[in-house]
C-alpha cells in the first residue's frame, strides 16, 4: 500500500474476548492483534486459536488478519504458538536481528512486522537509516510505537509525529509499509493520517474503556480511519 492511497491499513490490537471479537465482525479491519508478550493484554496460544476462529466469521470483506505480538521471542514460543493459533504476522518489539526476522518469515510461512521504538529525546535523521537498512527485504512492514520502559511499546501514548518523516521516507523508497502506534483515538488520528499519511494505524488502549475493549470507540476509530 501506499501513502497516496486515501485509506491507510487499520490494526486493532491487544483483543483478548471472543465475544467482544465477535461484536466487531461487521468492522472493516485490516488487522487484529494478539498480545503473546508478557502484558495485561496478553493471551494463551489455545486462547488465541478461539479468537482466530472467529476471524473465519467476519461479515465485512476481507477477513482482517491476524497478527501476533512477541517481544524477543525463542524458536520454542513461537513454535508453541504457531502450533495451535494460525497466526499471518508475526510482529516484533524486541531486539530481534534481521537475520531473526528473515527466518521466522521462512521458517513459519508468515508475514512480519518488526517494531521500533520512538524515544522522547531520540533525535530523528541517519539515525533512523542506520537502524532501519539492515533489515530491508527481511519484513513486511515496519511499525513504530511509543517508548515504553517495562513492555518497550504499548504505553498508550503519543510521540511525535515529526519523528516519523524519516521512517515514511525509507518506507517509501523500499516499499515497505510503515505502520504509526502510541496514543491513538477517534479524536486525533484524522490529523495522524492528514498530515503524516502513514502506510497503516495500530491502535489499542486508545479504543479501551477502563482496560477492556469498546465497541463504541472501535467503531468510531473505524469511521474516523476510513474517511481521512
Amino acid at each position: 500500500m501506499t501513502v497516496q492511497q486515501a485509506k491507510p491499513l487499520l490494526k486493532i490490537c491487544g483483543l483478548q474476548d471472543v465475544e467482544v471479537l465477535k461484536s466487531m465482525k461487521h468492522l472493516t479491519v485490516d488487522f487484529i492483534g494478539f498480545v503473546f508478550a508478557k502484558s495485561r493484554r496478553q493471551v494463551s496460544a489455545e486462547h488465541a486459536a478461539q479468537l482466530c476462529n472467529v476471524l473465519n466469521e467476519w461479515e465485512a470483506v476481507p477477513s482482517p488478519r491476524s497478527a501476533g505480538v512477541f517481544v524477543n521471542p525463542d524458536w520454542e514460543e513461537l513454535t508453541a504458538v504457531l502450533d495451535q493459533a494460525p497466526l499471518d504476522v508475526i510482529q516484533l518489539h524486541g531486539q530481534e536481528s534481521p537475520d531473526f526476522c528473515q527466518k521466522v518469515r521462512e521458517v513459519f510461512g508468515v508475514q512480519v512486522f518488526k517494531a521500533f521504538s520512538i524515544h522522547d529525546n531520540q533525535i530523528p535523521g541517519i539515525s533512523a537509516l542506520e537502524q532501519l537498512n539492515p533489515y530491508k527485504g527481511k519484513v513486511d512492514a515496519i511499525l513504530l510505537d511509543t517508548y515504553d520502559g517495562v513492555y518497550g511499546g504499548g504505553s498508550g501514548k503519543t510521540f511525535a509525529w515529526e519523528k516519523s518523516l524519516p521512517y515514511q521516507q525509507w518506507a517509501d523508497r523500499t516499499g515497505i509499509p510503515l505502520f504509526v502506534a502510541g496514543g491513538l483515538d477517534a479524536e486525533n488520528v484524522n490529523e495522524l493520517v492528514r498530515r503524516f499519511a502513514p502506510d497503516g494505524v495500530d491502535v489499542s488502549s486508545g479504543v479501551e474503556t477502563d482496560g477492556h475493549k469498546d465497541i463504541v470507540k472501535m467503531t468510531a476509530f473505524v469511521e474516523r480511519v476510513k474517511k481521512a
